[in-house]
């Protein structure tokens, strides 16, 4: 059977460059900035401690993703809607069956000279699939491709074959922890020794405080303007110090009232990029009290989400509505907009048995806002009768205790396509799922959205899963985000329309100093 273009690869690669515009030509300059060369970059993230991995397939916290962007590259990336770009693939085509599909590779190279092949793609998805205790998102992604049957069909051109179709593989491939590394990858320590294809290489890395690369020469791209590029892990506080200070020029990840105080000063860039993500709190389904929907749902009627918005997003986030994707590819704007109601939720709990309802919520400094919303939302639910206890954690290792530990968390997430959500957090062997969403019928309805090559009935399918979340999932989702990051001046070239997990997000290649 032949192989046909999809109207979707046409569309990825005809995305390619569109989200180029970058901050230095949107700053309302009369005339296009010429970017320089050289220099270095300090950019400061949440770090993750002794968690803070150089292995490019292990789950990561933004600081990982950020540092191994700049040393490896995946197949694919995301345009800022979500929707897949190419990478090191140069364009893909997939069979009428939806089950066997060819991407054709650019002529890259690694860092140490080799190119990068058919067999290196193979290599790659082989480790990240290998049974092991370390967790790797993309063992998820990667469920339906079926490696044994997949072949290089030459050196630049890899066949991969899947259990059964989806229509999906391009965006899943472009999911975190999805990077091309060499086939001999572990006779390395990605820590001292990493080689990949990116536009910078490894020059040295310890957990917990700094990466440094260098510009990588013989990078496809033509390779990064800046010389050097410093990765580094800071709180919140130290981050912004730092930017104010003159000792980094990008920091990630800042508060509102950050932005708020800082929008004026002449020495600071503040980068708003909406519909970034969500701002939510997670009930365990699998776990007392919240394995009582009657429980959850009145959870999710006591939350003032308004309130929430205006206090803690300082009123630039939207109110959510308990589904994650807003503005995204497949969501589902017919929702009804679930607004608080009190004597229903305290009508819920007695039914339950749960009037008196006492129950901790995880929380930590790991994102900004948390602490604060915890702290708010217990007292609204207090106006319902129930007793929530704020429980302040390790932010450093905050995002995996809550996946195993407690029963109701505080909870957010970047941007990324619907079904890469679904896939990693709501079927039922989910390495991220927090809400512990166990539903044999969801899985499989889930399988069948993915399979269809209809794009208006799949899209029909995918709305059908997001209403079951919002009747009876265990998300409570009172925010649709804006990410905020700040720059220093003197930094040019960062794009704003950039979300969490997107191509053009922390793309330090691009970025040049005045």
């Amino acid at each position: 059977m032949p192989i046909e273009t999809t109207r979707r690869a046409a569309l990825g690669l005809g995305a390619l460059g569109a989200g180029a515009v970058l901050l230095g030509g949107c700053s309302g300059d009369p005339a296009p900035e010429r970017p320089r060369s050289g220099g270095r970059v300090r950019a400061l993230f949440a770090g993750g401690g002794a968690n803070e991995s150089m292995d490019p397939h292990v789950q990561p916290l933004f600081i990982d993703q950020a540092r191994h962007k700049a040393l490896y590259e995946k197949l694919t990336q995301f345009n800022a809607d979500m929707s897949p770009r190419g990478q090191l693939a140069e364009d893909w085509t997939v069979d009428e069956g939806g089950a066997r599909w060819r991407f054709r590779l650019r002529a890259a190279r690694f860092h140490d000279g080799r190119t990068v092949t058919a067999d290196d793609v193979l290599a790659s998805y082989a480790r990240i699939t290998a049974p092991a205790d370390t967790p790797r998102n993309g063992r998820t992604l990667l469920a339906r491709v079926d490696l044994g049957n997949s072949r290089a069909v030459e050196e630049r051109t890899v066949e991969l074959r899947l259990t059964s179709p989806t229509y999906e593989l391009p965006a899943l491939l472009a999911g975190t922890g999805m990077h091309i590394v060499p086939a001999d990858f572990d006779d390395r320590d990605p820590a001292t020794d990493a080689v990949g294809s990116g536009a910078f290489t490894l020059a040295s890395f310890e957990a917990g405080r700094s990466m440094r690369a260098e510009r990588f020469g013989d990078h496809w791209d033509g390779g990064a303007r800046i010389g050097e590029l410093e990765i580094l892990s800071a709180e919140s506080e130290a981050r912004g110090n730092a930017l104010l200070g003159g000792q980094g020029e990008y920091i990630h990840d800042m508060s509102a009232t950050f932005a708020r105080s800082n929008e004026d000063n002449p020495d600071v860039t503040v980068v708003r990029t909406p519909n970034s993500g969500m701002a939510a709190m997670a009930m365990k389904t699998d776990r007392a009290p919240f394995d009582d929907p009657r429980v959850r749902k009145a959870f999710r009627l006591l939350v003032d989400r308004e309130r929430l918005v205006d206090v803690v997003s300082a009123g630039t986030a939207r109110v959510g509505n308990d589904v994650f994707g807003s503005g995204y590819r497949y969501f589902d704007d017919d929702l009804p907009q679930r607004g608080r109601d009190l004597d229903r939720a305290r009508r819920l709990l007695r039914e339950a048995g749960a009037q008196d309802l006492e129950v901790a919520l995880d929380t930590s400094e790991a994102a900004p806002g948390f602490v604060d919303a915890a702290t708010l939302f217990a007292e609204q639910a207090a106006e319902a009768g129930a007793t929530v206890d704020v429980r302040v954690g390790n932010q450093d290792t905050y995002f995996s205790d809550i996946l195993d530990q407690g029963v109701f968390a505080s909870y957010r997430s970047g941007s990324m396509p619907i079904p890469n959500h679904l896939a990693l957090r709501m079927v039922s062997d989910a390495p991220q799922n927090v809400t512990g969403w166990k539903r044999a019928g969801f899985d499989e309805a889930f399988a069948r959205a993915q399979a269809t090559a209809d794009e208006q009935e799949r899209t029909r399918r995918y709305h059908e899963l997001q209403q079951e979340l919002h009747d009876d999932g265990g998300l409570i989702v009172w925010g649709y985000t804006e990410w905020i990051n700040a720059t220093a001046a003197s930094l040019r070239g960062v794009e704003r329309d950039a979300p969490p997990n997107t191509a053009d997000w922390a793309r330090f290649d691009r970025v040049w100093l005045e």
